[in-house]
């Protein structure tokens, strides 16, 4: 029998910022300022929401857990970033990197379902605001909070299994900052085409079964505002779905065009530079976009200023 002289992968380089090495201690500080504002804003909106009874309502609920899962998204990721941009070796373990790609898969699809929970708040705040308290309850809040994240964990658990089953025998060299799906699986020796379309598909449900919902919810939203009688009413609905409609399109149009595109126009340079945007500078945005463009967030900010300064 021929004996085939292969080495088993046992680390992988990461090779992200490699291009850029005379700015790394720049991008450092860039990004290390960004991951403490991040930090900071997220740990304000949540303490302003659980401090302030006014706003122990459905949305806030749901706005806190993305808060909270904007911040544990982005401490998978950012810290080993920001190491790597100040070391010699920029490495990470097989295991590691199985971990880090599944808390991140978990996270970004639960995050995915999580606004499609949020769209139907949204569409049963406008369209039964008679009904909203029974509807939106606490049980089913909690409810659609853990099938977001069941979901999520699913949908990790079965992508990181395929991948991560597979034989690594060549380059350990990852060009990416972070073990995501397409770079990893570049470097694997060989993989069957039944374990990449069921990647792809399930890509493609986690992005387009939740939009897919947040468009229903929209068509009958947008009816039923057009519908009331005032402008001042059809402006205040608007603005309430503004800020979710930001960050669902931001969400979903970097999401989209990182994992629903084919294999061939796979470019890791132009990968490296939309990751950054989703994993520093959308954590960063999409709690700010409902917190300062919301009125009564603001007010809700100073109320438990104010008593913390008194205290």
């Amino acid at each position: 029998m021929e004996q085939i002289n292969e080495t088993v992968v046992r680390e992988f380089v990461f090779l992200g910022f490699s291009s850029l090495a005379r700015l790394q201690l720049l991008l450092f500080f860039i990004f290390l300022l960004l991951y403490l504002f991040t930090l900071g804003t997220n740990a304000i909106i949540i303490s302003t929401i659980v401090l302030d009874r006014a706003l122990h309502t459905p949305m806030y609920f749901f706005l806190t857990v993305l808060s909270c899962s904007e911040t544990c998204y982005t401490f998978v990721i950012v810290p080993k970033m920001l190491v790597d941009l100040l070391a010699q070796k920029k490495t990470i373990s097989f295991l590691g990197c199985a971990i880090q790609m599944f808390s991140f898969l978990f996270l970004g699809c639960s995050h995915s379902f999580l606004l499609a929970a949020m769209g139907y708040d949204r569409y049963v705040a406008i369209c039964n605001p008679l009904r909203y308290t029974v509807l939106m309850g606490p049980r089913v809040c909690l409810g659609l909070v853990a099938t977001a994240c069941a979901s999520g964990f699913i949908v990790a658990q079965i992508i990181t299994s395929l991948i991560f089953h597979l034989p690594f025998h060549s380059s350990n060299r990852l060009h990416h900052f972070f073990c995501d799906i397409s770079p990893v699986l570049k470097l694997a020796s060989h993989h069957t085409h039944f374990s990449q379309i069921v990647i792809f598909l399930l890509c493609t449900l986690v992005l387009v079964i939740p939009l897919l919902l947040i468009f229903l919810s929209y068509v009958h939203i947008i009816s039923a505002i057009l519908q009331f009688p005032s402008t001042l009413g059809r402006y205040k609905a608007f603005s309430t779905c503004a800020s979710h409609l930001i960050v669902v399109t931001v969400h979903y149009g970097c999401a989209s065009f990182i994992y629903l595109r084919p294999k061939s126009n796979y470019s890791s340079g132009q990968d490296a530079l939309i990751s950054v945007s989703y994993t520093i500078l959308t954590p960063l945005f999409s709690p700010m976009v409902y917190s300062l463009r919301n009125k009564e967030f603001k007010s809700a900010l100073r109320r438990v200023v104010g008593r913390a300064i008194s205290l």
